[in-house]
This record gives structure tokens, C-alpha cells and sequence, in this order.
């Protein structure tokens, strides 16, 4: 680390970098210094393309590299695991895309070789670090709502794109570890809670992957959440909180942007809530840096990773079998 300011590494060319590049931009602490590539040709016309100082030729070059602190794990999600144990082994903080993994068994691993090498590692869940959200988890906790008795969610959006990864069930495609994982997240995120009970349904396409996801489930004292996710829909989102005393409508949970709206219904009458902020993953970026030169717990632990990953494979199994699975 030089005079405190954190070199970033992007492991790999994907798609999500250039929506992550301006929150380095944007940070004191945090630099994007480099990119890595399965050969020297594409990583050296990317980072001409997005003017980053140093391109890699292979994703092991830039791993052996003493100057990079920090990497940023983009890759298709079957490879997540891997490369972030590759990552921690040779010295580096990993922020790894979401889903941080597929199996319990993986994140386990991850976890073991984070305290076995002293470094940090978290998921990229970028809406968590987002004030909305915190705004949000704020009004929950003092009451706002009263007791929580339903949340309501969804988040679908048309795929099209041919050979992508999510469409490949080996790969860790589906709609499910997409974009369901986001609702599912936000419900255990707003209760603090982990669900007793899940219950799903799918609609599989034509490779296999869950094209569309219907879920249920059941959190202690009888607080229930319901959400949907689809790549054979039109993008829409929203998380919907309903308590005892009101009802909380979020309609851009996932993906805000500078300035969101939230309405708060109580009493029979609707307040609007402005809420702005920084860029979406400005939070995340900062939240590493916290955590390396500050020694503060990441927002998302390892142990909500891994109850995010363990209610998704639930859902999986409910799924397949047609009946509720217990947790």
C-alpha cells in the first residue's frame, strides 16, 4: 500500500467494471490500477480503452504482482470460489461479485483462508452500502413500521445475450443466483433474521437454468416474505415492507442511483422520502478500505454470505423436490 491509498486489480474484462470504475474515481483511499486478462492483447487494449496504468496477460501474472493490493472478482460465477482462494493464497483482498459462491462448502473455504492468511475478503452486494438502504434498515429498527409481518420483492429483467454464463447451469446460471439473490438478500438484511422455512417454484428454459423463480418463505415469529425474479420478463423491481403500524414501498431497492424516492404509508396518508447519495458502488469500495486500514467488520460478513448462499440452495431444493425445505 502506498501512503495509504489501496491498488485495485480488475480480474478480468467483464461487463460490471465499468460500473464499479467511477467509485474509484470518486475515493481517496482506492485506485484502479490495473486489469488482467486471459491474454496480453485484450488486457492491454482495455486498459487503453478505460486508462488503466497496467494491463496482465494471464489472471496469475497479476495475483504474483507485489504492488496490487486489492483484487475485484468479476468472474462467471462457477469460477468465483477458485479465484478467490487463488487471490487470498497470494496476498490479496478480494471483493468477489455476487454470488460469492455456489456451495456452503465453498464460502467455508474462503472463510478458513481468510484467517489463515489475514486477509479480507467480502461480496460485492453493492445496494447494501447504498444510505437508501441504510436509510431504509434505519426506519425498521426504530419502528417506523411497527412489527414486520410481510416483505414483498422482485426483480426481472429480459436476457437475451447468447453464451453468456447465466444461461449455462454448470456455470452457475439461472434467474435465481442472478437477481433473486438480491431480494432475498434485502428480506434477511431488513429482519436481521435468518428464514425457518422456504418454499420455490421455477420455470426452466431451454438450457436448464431457472428462467423465472417464484419464492416463500418463513422467518421466526411468523413474518413472511415473498419474491420473484425473472430473465424472461421486463425489467422491473421494487421491495414492499409491511408492518403492523405501515407499509414502506422501495421502488428501486437494488440498482439506486443519486437521488431515490420511498414511500412511507401510515395512518391512511403517503409521505415521499428523498433520499441521496454518492454513486451505487462508491459504498462497497470504501467499506474494503475500512475494513484493511481501519480493522472494521465488512457490512457483509462471510456468515450472511454464507446464509444468503445456504437459503438460495434451499430454494433450489424446494424447487426440484415440491416441497418446503427447513433451515
Amino acid at each position: 500500500m502506498t501512503e495509504k491509498v489501496l491498488n485495485w486489480g480488475f480480474l478480468s474484462t467483464a461487463k460490471i467494471n465499468q460500473r464499479v470504475m467511477p467509485a474509484f474515481r470518486e475515493s481517496k483511499r482506492n485506485r484502479l490500477y490495473a486489469v488482467a486478462s486471459r491474454n496480453q492483447e485484450n488486457a492491454d487494449s482495455y486498459s487503453r480503452e478505460w486508462k488503466i496504468p497496467k494491463a496482465f496477460g494471464t489472471y496469475e501474472a497479476m495475483l504474483s504482482a507485489p504492488e496490487i493490493d486489492v483484487v475485484y472478482n468479476p468472474l462467471p460465477n462457477h469460477l468465483h470460489a477458485e479465484w478467490n482462494i487463488k487471490a487470498m493464497q497470494a496476498g490479496k483482498h478480494v471483493l468477489c461479485e455476487k454470488p460469492f459462491a455456489l456451495t456452503v462448502e465453498d464460502v467455508d473455504s474462503a472463510e478458513k483462508m481468510a484467517n489463515d492468511t489475514g486477509k479480507i475478503i467480502a461480496e460485492a452486494f453493492m445496494y447494501r452500502h447504498h444510505p437508501q438502504t441504510l436509510k431504509v434498515k434505519q426506519m425498521v429498527d426504530e419502528g417506523i413500521l411497527g412489527k414486520l409481518k410481510l416483505i414483498r420483492g422482485s426483480f426481472t429483467y429480459q436476457f437475451t445475450r447468447e453464451g453468456n454464463y447465466r444461461a449455462d447451469p454448470t456455470m452457475g446460471g439461472g434467474a435465481l443466483w442472478d437477481i433473486g439473490c438480491y431480494p432475498l438478500s434485502y428480506a434477511r438484511a431488513m429482519l436481521g433474521m435468518e428464514p425457518v422455512e422456504v418454499f420455490g417454484w421455477q420455470v426452466t428454459g431451454v438450457s436448464g437454468i431457472d428462467e423465472s423463480f417464484i419464492a416463500q418463505m418463513r422467518f421466526p415469529g411468523e413474518i413472511h416474505a415473498q419474491f420473484d425474479c425473472s430473465f424472461a420478463l421486463p425489467h422491473h423491481t421494487f421491495m414492499e415492507l409491511v408492518g403492523d403500524e405501515g407499509t414502506l414501498i422501495i421502488p428501486v431497492p437494488f440498482t439506486p442511483q443519486s437521488k431515490e424516492y420511498l414511500f412511507l404509508t401510515r395512518g391512511g396518508k403517503t409521505e415521499k422520502i428523498t433520499v441521496k447519495a454518492p454513486g451505487l458502488y462508491h459504498g462497497e469500495v470504501e467499506d474494503l478500505a475500512d475494513a484493511i486500514f481501519l480493522g472494521k467488520p465488512p457490512r457483509i460478513s462471510l456468515a450472511d454470505t454464507r446464509a444468503n448462499t445456504r437459503a438460495i440452495l434451499a430454494l433450489y431444493e424446494s424447487a426440484k423436490t415440491g416441497k418446503p425445505v427447513a433451515l
